[in-house]
């Protein structure tokens, strides 16, 4: 993990759940790639395929309802705020699992500018795990 500056729990509460997501969903990005590209050397176009399965916002949807009971009340008010956030779902995805990737995105983006790194590699693992690969 890249090291940054750790925002504390106030200001981390004046960002926005779209905001958290924006980062989460970059952060969650690099850790699918780098998960993919450790599996074994590929075809770039084959490892491309893996990480946009991981990614989509179904595969996410899937992961956070997996993972919610287990998380601290904490962490289900930021899923909740992800999820409840006003975005507007792509073409492809459906609406649904579409907001709850937003959430699982926005606790993904807090927990790394919170400098939780341990808890969220703990998260994305276990997301990962559900996919089979």
């Amino acid at each position: 993990m890249l090291n940054h500056e750790q925002l504390d729990e106030n200001t981390l509460k004046e960002y926005s759940a779209v905001v958290l997501a924006y980062i989460g969903d970059a952060v969650f990005e690099l850790l699918v790639r780098t998960h993919v590209v450790a599996a074994g050397n590929r075809r770039v176009k084959d490892i491309h395929h893996d990480t946009v399965e991981l990614v989509r916002a179904q595969s996410q949807a899937r992961a956070i309802r997996l993972l919610f009971d287990q998380l601290s009340a904490q962490e289900q008010d930021i899923v909740r705020r992800g999820r409840n956030a006003k975005t507007i779902a792509p073409r492809h995805a459906d609406p649904a699992d579409y907001q709850m990737s937003t959430g699982f995105e926005a606790l993904l983006g807090y927990l790394y500018l919170k400098g939780d790194h341990q808890r969220l590699l703990e998260l994305v693992n276990q997301a990962l795990g559900f996919s089979g690969n």
